[in-house]
């Protein structure tokens, strides 16, 4: 079977890997819970290779991340729930709807007309999916106000969604700084808990987490993605990290070799670069 640049070619060659007998022996085991791991991780290394600004590298994690839009669309087909085409049909009708002011003629020339226009059809698609639920038997599930937060997200996106939906409804502080004061009170907390003899692991991962939750209120308060913050950390560690290494080479030592005193200074030399 020969590539392509046809959607379609794709679609045959994993109705052919997910065929009874002649396929895949792995793809023909796989579920929608046990891929989804994949597609989570296929995501991540697209965002990956736009934060390495490879263009080269995105187009094939591209094409892996659609694999995993394909494989899920396979199995639902198998279940007569729904095939790829549904899923394309879906999103650009979705897409048509939610933008009047290009593909119909509602005033959308500024950005909050385009999201008061976002925020309006949202609501009507909500209820248009209830009542799709009902006319097909399927009971709506209960909702609170948070629980349009997917608990899939990364933990740190994931609490300033969650801080960002509470705000809505007034649960939040007005100043950054009483944010700053409650990060404070919860390294104290912190600080107590490992102070302790017999320190409990549940007791500080438990502070531990209220102190990041806090962090990612911070950031939210400064008007900072909390994720970025971290990643650009990463990204200053790794930089510094093979200064150390590259310290270690040149004076023909090894990292296990170096002591940590012979670390930081190397560490503090590449900071200062």
């Amino acid at each position: 079977m020969p590539p392509s640049r046809d959607i379609s070619r794709l679609i045959e060659i994993m109705a052919a890997l997910r065929t009874p007998v002649t396929g895949c022996p792995w793809d023909l085991e796989q579920t929608f819970a046990t891929i989804a791991p994949y597609t989570l991780e296929e995501a991540y290394e697209v965002a990956d290779a736009i934060a390495k600004n490879d263009l080269l590298e995105l187009r094939e994690e591209l094409g892996d991340l659609l694999l995993q839009v394909v494989y899920h669309a396979r199995m639902a087909q198998e279940e007569e729930q729904f095939d790829f085409g549904d899923v394309v049909e879906g999103i650009t009708k979705k897409m048509i709807r939610r933008h009047p002011h290009v593909f119909g003629d509602e005033n959308g020339d500024k950005p909050d007309l385009v999201k008061g226009i976002w925020e309006r059809i949202k609501a009507e698609e909500r209820t248009e999916k209830r009542a799709e639920r009902e006319t097909l038997g399927l009971a709506e599930p209960e909702k609170g106000f948070l629980d349009d937060v997917p608990t899939a997200f990364p933990a740190l996106q994931e609490a300033d969604k969650l801080q960002r939906r509470a705000s809505r409804v007034g649960f939040d502080w007005n100043d950054a700084r009483l944010v700053l004061e409650k990060i404070r009170e919860e390294t104290h907390e912190l600080d107590e808990e490992l102070a302790k003899g017999d320190p409990d692991k549940d007791r500080i991962t438990d502070e531990l987490g209220d102190t990041l939750f806090a962090l990612a209120n911070l950031a939210r308060h400064l008007d900072i993605d909390p994720e970025e913050a971290l990643r650009r950390t990463n990204r200053k560690f790794r930089k510094r990290f093979a200064a150390i290494e590259d310290h270690a080479a040149k004076s023909d030592t090894t990292l296990e070799a170096m002591t940590l005193d012979e670390m930081e200074a190397a560490w503090q030399e590449a900071k200062g670069k």
